[in-house]
């Protein structure tokens, strides 16, 4: 919105810093760093008012989860609007890259509300049909595949591109939109899956969100392109926007999310913010990219697709509590001892994502 008022600007004053994504983006970040500030108690208040005995937790899960008993849950509405507000406020709205996260993002953060909402009435950890969550997801990341596909340049679209190998496209074709939708639900319930220790989902989050945002930035200048050698994308620049607000809104959380949790995120935040890096792969063109910056998240998911499968066929279990970092738990680790390794997990493979940019 604010990119407006550059048609103030007579090429030498202030109006003319908005034209630059950098400088918007900045923006961005300390907007929705301040709004989770400003919005974090009063609505963590209305929560647990609200919420009574807060989020269910499982009777088979960890025993150190007890003492968290009545902890509100969805306190990613306090993500979802600081990323909301700071990306209306300070990207270009003429974007359709932009509209196709934002689409994703919301219509996600809505499954993850009605998720979170039904456990919290019924006081379970059953919440909505799981069928009934991935037709959903389903159904919306097949509509942002076709929406990203339609914009692609014609010499990208329907294609997979590689990292490393940087002249060979895979054309998918017809298969592209259910590739797409692939990478954005398996994104979104592997961040699901990933959000089950204090700080432990958000960090690695903001830790890709700004990897793929970087990427992002790259893929959508011709200078930059050529001199990585890597596909160019226009428009894909501004969503680092987008990015710099799930970074200022998810550093808004943590501040309350940090142990001891005054608010869990819910489903609300964790399917958004999951959801929202999938369409951001898909968009940049940066699918399996995600699989290595999101390295983490992959292997939480991973461990639960594992552990049911090997148990269905022997009885036996791989793990001793699945996702993985219960299996830690249940090893002795301390919360906080997990949860800091993982971030540093996040953060090597973010480096090895960004690498592959120049690796040829």
């Amino acid at each position: 919105m604010l990119f407006w008022l550059t048609e103030l600007s007579d090429g030498g004053d202030v109006f003319n810093l908005f034209r630059y994504i950098t400088f918007r983006a900045g923006g961005a970040f300390l907007t929705a760093l301040i709004f989770g500030f400003i919005f974090g108690p009063p609505l963590i208040n209305v929560l647990r008012r609200h919420q009574g005995k807060g989020q269910p937790i499982r009777t088979d899960g960890p025993e150190g989860h007890f003492i968290k008993a009545g902890t509100p849950t969805m306190g990613g509405l306090l993500i979802v609007g600081a990323l909301l507000t700071s990306t209306l406020l300070w990207a270009r709205l003429d974007n359709p890259y932009i509209w196709m996260v934002l689409f994703v993002t919301m219509s996600f953060a809505a499954i993850g509300f009605a998720d979170d909402y039904a456990k919290v009435a019924k006081q379970n950890s059953a919440g909505v049909s799981g069928k009934v969550r991935l037709l959903l997801g389903f159904i919306i990341a097949g509509v942002a595949g076709f929406w990203a596909a339609t914009y692609h340049p014609a010499e990208l679209s329907y294609e997979l591109a590689l990292p490393v190998f940087k002249d060979t496209l895979i054309h998918l074709g017809m298969f592209f939109v259910p590739f797409a939708m692939i990478v954005i639900v398996g994104s979104a319930n592997a961040v699901n899956l990933t959000d089950g220790l204090d700080g432990l989902a958000i960090m690695p989050v903001m830790i890709a969100a700004s990897t793929l945002g970087v990427i992002a930035y790259a893929v959508g200048r011709v200078d930059f392109t050529d001199y990585l050698d890597v596909h160019y994308v226009p428009g894909t620049g501004e969503i680092l926007i987008f990015t710099a607000g799930i970074v200022g809104g998810g550093l808004g959380f943590l501040w309350y999310n940090a142990p001891p949790a005054a608010v869990f995120m819910g489903d609300t935040g964790s399917l958004a913010l999951g959801g929202a890096l999938g369409a951001i792969a898909v968009a940049t063109k940066h699918e399996i990219v995600l699989g290595i910056v999101g390295g983490l998240f992959v292997v939480e998911a991973l461990s639960v697709i594992i552990q049911v499968l090997y148990f269905k066929r022997t009885g036996k279990r791989v793990f001793l509590m699945a996702p993985i970092h219960h299996h830690y738990e249940k090893k002795g680790w301390a919360e906080p001892q997990i949860v800091i390794r993982f971030w540093i997990i996040s953060l090597i493979l973010a480096i090895i994502g960004l690498a592959t940019l120049k690796v040829r």
